[in-house]
């Protein structure tokens, strides 16, 4: 496993951030780390990079403990804190070659020219990063993280702030290095999730609320039935939709669309389609709608 936390606790005063906390992570894997402001996802992050020691329990990266052999583990890490850190006085090349002089790269020069390649930085390469936009500056963010090749990805908001372009843009970088990397990043941006994790961690109030991939979490909404599309080529008589057994609500969307909510979980479709056919309706869509990310995230945390 990229990424072990065993019980992991964490207190500031009287309040509890971490509530024993417990997960393991795969090399390739993308983990959405989510949860409300407060949760705990900030804390956790600042303790598997060895920067705020837990009251109790075990974080270990690559097998090697995260307390314990702290300059063993940090060489496998690649970090970009929430507020992206960076000095703007210093060119995106002489900031870049620092950052590679800590961990003692023999190249730098080559490896500067390749990280610059990678995260897109080569129009702004000759531009101080006080000159930059808050895309670039991310990416900066990003090359310095991955500048001495890091088994481990771990990314603190790395979205936060970007217009649409550069949400799209980071998105697939984040995707493109990922292949043989571990990446943790965490959010409380729905959308970042379901764009590019192919796992979800759910926290609230220092616990794990919700571990799975995509199609997992979407099976934890409990409550809301089954939402389905339902169209026909003609005007209906609604009323025969909603004194169907187990229909809850019938949304009018236009004269020929409808979005059709059960009050069970069991599958209403058949019973959809039997209908149509026993009215002599065109039926043009019977599509289930999933619960978002975002429904079941409230759902778990209000």
């Amino acid at each position: 496993m990229s990424i072990q936390v065993e019980n992991i606790s964490k207190t500031y005063g009287q309040q509890l951030a971490l509530n024993k906390v417990s997960f393991s992570v795969k090399t390739g894997e993308i983990v959405g780390f989510l949860g409300p402001n407060g949760a705990g996802k900030s804390t956790l992050m600042k303790i598997l990079t060895g920067s705020l020691l837990p009251d109790s329990g075990i974080a270990r990266i690559e097998g090697l403990k995260v307390q314990g052999d702290k300059i063993d583990f940090r060489s496998r890490i690649g970090y970009l804190p929430e507020n992206n850190p960076l000095y703007p006085e210093m060119y995106i090349k002489e900031y870049l070659s620092m950052v590679a002089g800590f961990y003692h790269l023999s190249d730098k020069k080559k490896k500067v020219d390749e990280m610059i390649g990678l995260t897109g930085l080569t129009p702004e390469a000759s531009k101080k990063i006080g000159a930059l936009s808050k895309g670039y500056r991310q990416r900066v963010g990003l090359a310095q993280a991955l500048i001495h090749n890091p088994d481990v990805l771990i990314l603190d908001e790395p979205t936060s702030g970007l217009d649409p372009n550069q949400l799209d843009e980071i998105r697939k970088l984040i995707i493109s290095i990922s292949a043989e990397k571990t990446v943790m990043l965490s959010t409380h941006i729905m959308q970042e999730v379901e764009a590019i994790c192919n796992r979800i961690i759910i926290i609230n109030k220092g616990n794990i609320m919700a571990d799975g991939t995509p199609a997992e979490i979407h099976k934890m909404a409990k409550g809301a039935g089954q939402q389905v599309f339902f169209s026909t080529q003609e005007k209906i008589d609604i009323e025969i939709l909603n004194v169907l057994p187990y229909v809850a609500k019938v949304e009018i969307l236009t004269p020929t669309e409808f979005l059709i909510t059960s009050s069970i979980e069991n599958d209403i479709r058949p019973s959809l389609f039997k209908t149509a056919v026993d009215n002599s309706w065109t039926l043009l869509s019977l599509s289930e709608k999933q619960q978002s990310v975002e429904n079941i995230f409230r759902e778990l945390t209000k």
